[in-house]
């Protein structure tokens, strides 16, 4: 793929894996941030790398170490999960393409999030746990091509994944959402507008925190 035909949100293929694309940053040679969907790790590569793929219902792929299920027979209840993939959200609303969240609340025209977003029923579909006799597996590209030596390995963070100021981070290991921006950066400790001082470990665990774009980016 070419880089101007990624974007943050698209679920590619990488390494013959599923991966979900955290963000974009053109300026680097390695420009696609990668989420891998089976353990949440991140990873760097080129546009080049990368295969798009569009998940459908009935897809199954492995989320966070545990196996779901794309349904649209069914709206969402409290504590689903659900993979939105047609969003349309509102000035309030914090969310863009393939996001997956957790259901808080259930109304009928839609549900909100964990995250305090407002979803409507059209724009997602629901997780289900476990695979149906009919699903598709998707978390591998090619079957027959599987290194199995690899699939518990441990991620070495790479010097490019380094936040740069300007970055805008939305901290999500918690109830109230917090946005916040890269001010400054001193060896491995990342800071935060207020008053946020913490290890780049750490922002980068993507259960923690969440990128959302570059204050600077046109």
């Amino acid at each position: 793929m070419k880089l101007f035909q990624v974007r943050k949100g698209q679920f590619v293929y990488y390494k013959n894996e599923l991966h979900r694309v955290y963000s974009v940053k053109p300026m680097y040679k390695q420009s696609v941030h990668l989420m891998r969907l089976r353990d949440l790790t991140q990873h760097l590569c080129s546009a080049a790398e990368v295969e798009k793929y569009n998940p459908k219902a009935l897809d199954s792929f492995i989320f966070n170490r545990k196996i779901y299920t794309l349904s649209k027979d069914r709206k969402a209840k409290e504590g689903d999960f659900i993979l939105i993939t047609n969003p349309n959200p509102d000035y309030l609303d914090h969310y863009s393409l393939n996001e997956i969240e957790e259901v808080a609340v259930v109304e009928d025209e839609g549900v909100t999030t964990n995250n305090s977003n407002g979803i409507g029923h059209k724009e997602y579909l629901l997780m289900l746990v476990g695979r149906t006799d009919n699903s598709n597996p998707i978390e591998y590209q090619d079957n027959q091509n599987i290194d199995e030596s690899n699939l518990y390995e441990q991620t070495v963070i790479n010097d490019e994944l380094f936040p740069t100021i300007g970055d805008i981070y939305r901290k999500n290991d918690q109830d109230t959402s917090i946005e916040a921006m890269v001010i400054g950066i001193k060896d491995k400790m990342i800071f935060l507008g207020g008053g946020f001082e913490l290890p780049h470990e750490e922002l980068m665990n993507s259960e923690k925190w969440e990128f959302l774009y570059n204050l600077f980016d046109k």
